[in-house]
C-alpha cells in the first residue's frame, strides 16, 4: 500500500490495531506511549514524534519501506 500522508498513515494504523482487537488504551500501554499520542497518531497529526510512531508500526507488525520517487531503490525498516 502506498501512503503519502499522516492521514493515511493514521488509517492504516487505525484499521490494523482494530484487525488486532485492540483497543487504543491496550495499544499505548504496549508500546510505552501515551493514549492521546495515539489517538492523535491515528487521526493524522503531522507533528507526531518519528521514534513513537515507529514504535507503534512495530507493535503492530507493520513495517515501513522507503522507496525513490522513479521507485529504483528501496530501503526497508522491518521489526
Amino acid at each position: 500500500m502506498k501512503t503519502q500522508t499522516t492521514t493515511q498513515l493514521g488509517a492504516v494504523i487505525r484499521t490494523r490495531r482494530k484487525q488486532l482487537k485492540i483497543t487504543q488504551k491496550e495499544l499505548a500501554m504496549t508500546c510505552g506511549t501515551g493514549l492521546r499520542f495515539i489517538v492523535d497518531l491515528e487521526k493524522g497529526k503531522p507533528t507526531c514524534q518519528i521514534g513513537k510512531t515507529l514504535q507503534v508500526l512495530q507493535s503492530l507488525g507493520l513495517a515501513i519501506e522507503l522507496t525513490t520517487m522513479g521507485g529504483n531503490a528501496t530501503e526497508s525498516m522491518m521489526p
